[in-house]
């Protein structure tokens, strides 16, 4: 981005998204750092960002009175020291503006730039003083503004008040206090104190109750409550009076050394201590995380409720984990398109093409999905690359089909002409027919890339060359009867012989299947426990993390002699240490894969049972002509080769004719896939569906 741009307008009164930075933010999918910056209007806060920036221009010096930031303005650059992160950083509005006079308002825009921030900087002049504590009064009122859990997850609201720090103090950002101007020298009683210190000192509580200290302590517990981690730092006058309106066009070397200094300084602690941006979970934030987030929060702000992290959350997570389930979709299709451009194809071939995809199709989902707790999202991927995975292996069978019903005629044709001039229908015919018959089959077998139904639509061309063979036989002077017989038992023998490597290739098919399914299920297990684990580890780290700066503070509390807030401090405490308990529990738990990887399973069988279908309703369609043809040759008289089963099922029932339901294809609800056979192969596996 070489410019900002605006991300949230304030228009009237009102808060908007900006459609063209939200758009940005979509298309940007790295993770993000977000830094806001808040603070009175006036004070400085957009030089500080072009310095984040790397730039000396970038978002609006004012050098008069008035307010030059509207709204929130947003400047995505590369991030300096964290590889594939980007930098977001957020130029607010100025609270307090004169012009603008509506404290609900900025209150408002505060909320924003914390929900959405991962460090907070909020920017002052002078010293930190009762009244630039008190200028922070947005802060206290931030209970009002933002919610951790949704009403439906609450137990209470009482629950809620109770807990509201513990919970705020694992998602707010971390709270720095940009100094500006300051003149002072850095003492307390007579003692050289760092920056930090200073802070600490100013954030200080008073002991006793009254209604005076209760307001004077209010906005500073806030802050020691609900960030979890302090920092500050003091900037001298970067210059003399006369030239700070036209600061933002004045040569670094220009400045004040002891400001360049304690700049440079902020810019590297910025950098390297401002972590990933995180939602409730401890999920790493991407910038298309981030617009849905900027949209969820300026939407309900709009329709006058209050921001709810749950809920925000909950809604980019269905949002996220639907991109993933097509992002997956598309990684797949785009992986079998090579595979594709050559059918037909060998089972071998197109079950690599597939375990690769499915493999880098799962990838795709695991790394942009969240908070798919039930799998849901799992196996509706399943379920789609399972059906497009039964699209290409009908259409592989049925390129298979054509390439060998084409072979098969081109390689029958001289045979046919043959027939048509009468030249094996002399004595000693057969013998050449048969000659001329095996070298043909020879020549189709010899042919490479046939695909997976060389071995069935060779079965049933010799099926249907079987009578054409048997009239030339009974034709055949030079045969005698007995001959005629013998040869008649080796044709049967050797249609035999064909149907059981058709029978034979389709097993191979049927097992390389199951094979499929269960590596690809193995596998994508495998991915969603480390998925499963790894959100369990973010969360507990963000647990980790809220209980370390409680137990800080508790510390700082006590040696300060704070006693009346030890049990507050320990019920919180102890509320994050139940909380992290649970979460144990919940990661032992999730560790029973057993329901999801049953879901998964029933997913992908339900998507293979399209193909199993189509089987089943080319077996049937097979099944009638072939009946129909053998019916013919019955009332014909031509018998000689129709197999004894066949014949016998004829004799029985001459008027019966199995009916194909329509819409057979797909809409049966028995699509579990069929157990191996691995005994005889005189069984179709369609026939087991």
């Amino acid at each position: 981005m070489d410019s900002p741009m605006c991300l949230v307008e304030n228009a009237d009164g009102e808060l908007r998204v900006v459609p063209g930075a939200i758009k940005y933010l979509m298309g940007l999918n790295q993770k993000v750092v977000v830094v806001s910056v808040v603070g009175l209007y006036r004070t400085g806060k957009s030089y500080l960002m072009n310095k984040l920036a790397g730039k000396r221009k970038g978002f609006a010096l004012g050098a008069t009175i008035q307010s030059k930031t509207k709204g929130i303005w947003m400047w995505c650059v590369p991030h300096p020291e964290k590889r594939d992160h980007t930098l977001v950083l957020l130029d607010t509005e100025g609270l307090g503006d004169v012009e603008k006079g509506d404290s609900k308002n900025d209150a408002w825009i505060f909320s924003l730039a914390i929900l959405l921030s991962s460090t907070l900087v909020y920017n002052s002049r002078g010293t930190i003083d009762n009244q630039a504590v008190e200028n922070l009064q947005y802060v206290s009122e931030l209970t009002e503004r933002i919610k951790v859990n949704s009403s439906s997850a609450a137990s209470s609201s009482h629950d809620d008040e109770e807990g509201g720090d513990a919970q705020f103090v694992q998602f707010f950002p971390n709270f720095v206090w940009a100094i500006r101007d300051f003149t002072l020298l850095l003492e307390i009683d007579g003692r050289n104190v760092t920056e930090d210190e200073y802070l600490e000192h100013s954030l200080e509580l008073r002991k006793g109750g009254g209604k005076k200290n209760l307001m004077y302590n209010l906005p500073r517990e806030c802050i020691r409550n609900y960030f979890p981690s302090r920092k500050c730092f003091v900037f001298p006058t970067p210059t003399t009076p006369a030239n700070m309106p036209h600061l933002d066009s004045m040569d670094e070397a220009g400045l004040c050394g002891s400001f360049r200094k304690v700049a440079d300084t902020f810019c590297r602690f910025i950098f390297q201590e401002s972590r990933t941006k995180t939602v409730k979970g401890g999920h790493n934030v991407t910038g298309r995380m981030l617009g849905h987030l900027v949209n969820t929060y300026v939407e309900t702000i709009a329709k006058g409720s209050v921001p709810c992290l749950e809920n925000a959350v909950l809604a980019m997570a269905q949002i996220e984990n639907q991109a993933a389930v097509d992002e997956g979709q598309v990684v797949y299709q785009r992986g079998m398109e090579e595979v594709k451009a050559l059918f037909p194809v060998d089972m071998g071939q197109i079950s690599a093409h597939h375990l690769r995809s499915d493999h880098q199709a799962t990838q795709a989902f695991m790394k942009r999905s969240f908070k798919d707790q039930n799998g849901d999202f799992l196996k509706a991927l399943a379920g789609a690359i399972a059906k497009h995975y039964a699209v290409l292996l009908i259409q592989n069978e049925d390129a298979s089909e054509k390439k060998c019903a084409a072979l098969l005629e081109k390689l029958s044709a001289p045979m046919a002409q043959k027939i048509k001039e009468g030249i094996y229908t002399t004595p000693g015919g057969y013998e050449l027919y048969c000659s001329h018959h095996d070298n043909m089959v020879a020549q189709y077998r010899a042919k490479p890339d046939k695909g997976v139904r060389a071995e069935e639509i060779l079965e049933q061309f010799l099926r249907e060359k079987s009578l054409e063979k048997n009239s030339i036989l009974q034709a055949d002077k030079k045969l005698t009867e007995n001959e005629k017989k013998i040869h008649e038992e080796q044709e049967k023998r050797a249609l035999a012989e064909q149907a059981v490597k058709m029978e034979a290739e389709k097993q191979h098919q049927l097992e390389k299947l199951i094979q499929e399914r269960e590596r690809s299920h193995q596998e994508g297990i495998c991915q969603l426990e480390a998925k499963m684990v790894q959100e369990a580890k973010e969360k507990q780290q963000e647990l980790e993390r809220a209980l370390d700066s409680k137990l800080h503070e508790q510390e700082k509390l006590m040696a300060k002699g704070f006693t009346e807030k030890e049990a507050a401090m320990k019920e919180e405490i102890q509320s994050l240490r139940e909380e992290e308990a649970k979460c144990k529990e919940k990661e032992e738990q999730s560790r029973n894969f057993r329901a999801i990887a049953q879901g998964v399973m029933e997913s992908v069988s339900n998507g293979l049972g399209h193909y199993f279908n189509y089987k089943k309703a080319c077996e049937q369609c097979k099944a009638i002509v072939f009946k129909e043809q053998v019916r013919f040759n019955l009332k014909s008289g031509a018998v000689g080769n129709i197999p004894d089963k066949e014949r016998m099922t004829l004799e029985q029932d001459k008027m019966a004719t199995p009916k194909l339901k329509t819409g057979a294809v797909g809409n049966s609800k028995d699509t579990t896939l069929p157990k191996v056979n691995t005994g005889t192969t005189g069984k179709s596996p369609g026939s087991e569906v």
